[in-house]
């Protein structure tokens, strides 16, 4: 170091040192002076830190900007990228959309043609009652309903007891104000079915268990769990499409399907009448046979003639 700036070194290190040792206390000094002036005069204070606001919001305004951009860039990148992904996702779903609205296109294409080679008829409105359960009848060795409604309802045997879910059976019984509902899971109950999948006939038989056995199926028609079955129209006791029920179990000697609704879900049902007979139509009265002249009433037979 130079000779003429050796004495003024000599004399600021002590006083640095010095300096760095008192600086602590002497913040803690100011501190409680600070301290002791508010509580002697609060409106000096008041103004004073008034002062001091006023003149550090143009800094703290000025260091805030460039935090506040920054974070507005992230946000910003954050979008887009969100941005980004929905857009492949919506792009898929349209993608996906186009071709369902194609094959549904080319679907009601083909169904106008055949009806209109078949000469189709189309079904007649449904009309509907609903009605509450109001008990349950069912046990170890019957599952039936009572509804709160009857004859005088519009409703009669045969007709079908669904829900928004799927079917739940059919009318057994009919009186003036109430009704009995057969399961499709008792023991009684044989209703015809389709596996949509595969299109595979088959009919549903209940048990008295919560899942329904298939029976009946056509010889190497092949069914997997999951796979959906409705009512096939067969009889012309329910109409074709009815949603019971999916595929529960495939085994070597029993196929079995669980019910869209439980048994324990019951508490409103819907009675629709589909305008079917089916096979509840009652049978007709046969006409009486034609008495041939010359028979007897009695007999059936011809009377003989006597001779003079």
């Amino acid at each position: 170091m130079q000779e003429p700036f050796r004495p003024a070194y000599r004399i600021a290190t002590p006083l640095r040192n010095i300096a760095q040792r008192f600086a602590y206390m002497g913040l803690v000094l100011a501190a409680f002076g600070l301290m002791l002036l508010g509580r002697a005069d609060t409106v000096l204070m008041e103004r004073l830190q008034t002062h001091v606001t006023d003149a550090l919001t143009p800094i703290m305004d000025v260091l805030s900007r460039p935090v506040a951009t920054i974070a507005n860039i992230v946000d910003y990148g954050r979008n887009l990228a969100n941005l980004h992904d929905e857009n492949a996702e919506l792009r898929e779903t349209n993608e996906r959309l186009l071709q369902w609205q194609t094959v549904a296109r080319r679907l009601e294409l083909e169904n106008a043609h055949l009806r209109s080679l078949l000469n189709f008829k189309p079904d007649p409105n449904a009309h509907y009652v609903s009605a509450r359960v109001i008990a349950d009848t069912g046990g170890a060795f019957a599952h039936s309903l009572v509804l709160n409604a009857g004859t005088r309802d519009g409703i009669r045997k045969g007709q079908a007891a669904v829900t928004g879910t799927g079917l739940v059976g059919r009318i057994a019984g009919a009186g003036n104000i109430s009704a009995r509902v057969l399961l499709i899971t008792d023991l009684n109950s044989r209703i015809p079915v389709l596996v949509e999948s595969t299109g595979t006939r088959a009919i549903m038989a209940g048990d008295n268990s919560d899942q329904p056995r298939l029976i009946h199926l056509p010889p190497g028609s092949v069914v997997n769990p999951g796979d959906r079955v409705v009512t096939s129209g067969h009889g012309g006791a329910f109409p074709p499409g009815l949603p019971i029920g999916v595929i529960a179990l495939v085994g070597d000697d029993r196929i079995t399907v669980q019910p869209f609704v439980g048994r324990d879900q019951l508490d409103y049902v819907r009675v629709m009448d589909f305008g079917l007979e089916g096979i509840l139509q009652p049978p007709r009265e046969m006409p009486p046979m034609p008495v041939s002249r010359g028979a007897s009433p009695n007999t059936g037979g011809e009377v003989a003639s006597s001779r003079p």
